[in-house]
């Protein structure tokens, strides 16, 4: 595996980490540009959902050496689903990525039913998709990336001891916010795409309400770099004009709670599938620069 990836991705080696919680994950770890001839220690940028996000992000490490921009080295550290789970991302991702009691929106059962009646998805597909939504755990995945992953990188890398991020879209974008308002966590900044706010009863609304005063690594601390597409704002896809409203509510929350000097935010000319790529380089333009 790790021979193909680096003729597809360079510099990019896999390796499957298996969680205290008994879940197996798949990982990619993107070196920069340079890396083996240094001896200089760089941060580490964890992007989620590998198995669809890799091949669109890992590719943009070589941005480091673009004269026209200032990205400052990183490694990349890709985190998906490995073996016969790799096929089921998409149903698993809700089982780490949302946060447990998260509500399901209605516009997104509308959806699920739509895609019933088109036969883009079956019964059983959408049975799985919102039985493992109701059992959803991302506060045990979030430890399984601070306490279990980022201490192993840390004792095989030559990592830094500051200044690493998170990025996620669409719900890795809805888990990147939750991590970014629970605190705790070794990330001084985070990109949150879209972030897959899908109910209006979300709780995260309520942990933006609850924030504390401003501290160095407690709640609503670091960098917060989210962005939307015009599409999803402006669209015909109910879905996504529902998300994006619920972000433009979840702005104006953390604006209200003196959150403004810490917030960045960018629209994109892009899609909800298209975007990733482009949020991601959004992200690092505005919060990994040198």
């Amino acid at each position: 595996m790790s021979a193909i990836l680096h003729g597809c991705l360079q510099d990019t080696e896999y390796l499957e980490v298996e969680s205290r919680s008994g879940n197996r994950y798949g990982i990619w770890i993107t070196t920069p540009p340079g890396y083996e001839e240094s001896s200089e220690s760089v941060p580490l940028v964890y992007v989620l959902d590998g198995n669809w996000t890799v091949g669109f992000t890992a590719p943009l490490i070589v941005t480091q050496r673009d004269p026209y921009l200032s990205i400052a080295p990183y490694i990349q550290v890709t985190v998906g689903y490995a073996g016969d789970e790799a096929s089921d991302w998409a149903r698993l991702r809700n089982r780490d990525l949302v946060p447990p009691g998260e509500p399901i929106g209605d516009d997104v059962v509308a959806a699920l039913e739509s895609a019933r009646e088109t036969g883009a998805m079956s019964q059983g597909d959408i049975d799985a998709y919102i039985e493992q939504h109701s059992d959803c755990n991302a506060d045990t995945f979030l430890d399984f990336l601070t306490d279990e992953l980022h201490p192993r990188l840390h004792s095989h890398l030559r990592v830094s001891d500051t200044g690493h991020g998170l990025f996620g879209f669409s719900y890795g974008g809805l888990f990147a916010l939750y991590a970014w308002l629970r605190g705790g966590t070794p990330f001084s900044t985070v990109g949150a795409g879209t972030p897959g706010i899908s109910s209006a009863d979300s709780q995260l609304f309520d942990m933006i309400g609850n924030l504390p005063e401003a501290s160095d690594d407690g709640p609503g601390a670091g960098r917060l770099h989210v962005t939307l597409n015009k599409v999803e704002l402006w669209g015909d896809v109910p879905v996504y004009r529902g998300l994006a409203r619920n972000v433009l509510r979840a702005l104006e929350g953390l604006r209200a709670q003196g959150r403004s000097e810490l917030l960045s935010t960018s629209m994109l000319d892009e899609t909800h599938v298209t975007g990733v790529q482009a949020s991601f380089l959004s992200y690092l333009k505005e919060c990994h620069v040198r």
